[in-house]
């Protein structure tokens, strides 16, 4: 396609499109991974995640079609969610003078970096099978797609950061959506999606929201747990 192609255009609006309505999660997720940094290293943390971020994007774009005929791919995907939303709700490490007590959330800008872009990676799959579908083979219009992608999701993680500092239950929420997201990840797997099309269709809605609830319930027992063995009491961890 060229510029001078309306086709082009209507892929261009079609892309920006698919961006918008599936940044939102990406922004989410990059926000409660940075919350734990000290401020002079959060735009750090989001610039070079979202940088790991791209780069995997971009080998994923090429690979799309191929990655997600892929047994047990979106399975897998739908674990390593679950575990990065419970490990989300986990408190900072506490330190003492032998070093961290537990480990919680990410709080070394490696860690936020790893996790964020493996998060990505997973929840992008349906991202990048829109932009491929939309760019109909114009790597031009892939390259597009992803950088344009970038604006949205750092703007959108710097707002959602600046909301946990006022309403924490987001924390909560960002939890839940990635298992909500994981939830829809294990119906739609090459090896379930048939079954679950025929046989339990209920499973589609039933799924995430499972997922969302387990995730938030492990998150705060394990929490909890963290914080009793920091002595601080139940009816204080209540009140955060």
């Amino acid at each position: 396609m060229e510029v001078t192609d309306p086709q082009f255009w209507v892929a261009v609006f079609q892309i920006i499109a698919i961006d918008i309505a599936l940044g939102a999660d990406n922004a989410v997720v990059i926000a409660l991974a940075c919350r734990n940094l000290p401020e002079n290293k959060r735009n750090q943390g989001i610039f070079w995640g979202m940088a790991g971020a791209i780069g995997i994007r971009v080998l994923l774009v090429f690979f799309a079609l191929q990655l997600l005929t892929l047994p047990y791919l979106k399975i897998i995907g739908a674990f390593l969610l679950l575990w990065i939303g419970v490990k989300l709700l986990l408190p900072e490490p506490a330190i003492n003078e032998s070093g961290p007590v537990v480990k919680g959330g990410a709080t070394t800008l490696s860690g936020v970096i790893k996790t964020i872009v493996v998060a990505d990676a997973v929840m992008s799959l349906d991202n990048v099978m829109g932009i491929a579908g939309a760019a109909k083979d114009s790597l031009a219009l892939v390259i597009f797609g992803l950088l344009f992608s970038v604006p949205i999701i750092v703007w959108g993680s710097k707002l959602v950061m600046k909301w946990i500092e006022r309403f924490p239950v987001i924390i909560v929420a960002g939890a839940g959506l990635l298992g909500w997201i994981a939830g829809g990840l294990l119906t739609t797997d090459t090896v379930s999606q048939e079954w679950v099309d025929t046989q339990a269709a209920y499973l589609h809605w039933l799924a995430p929201v499972g997922s969302a609830l387990l995730v938030i319930s492990i998150g705060k027992w394990l929490a909890i747990r963290i914080h009793k063995k920091r002595g601080v009491s139940v009816d204080l961890l209540k009140k955060d």
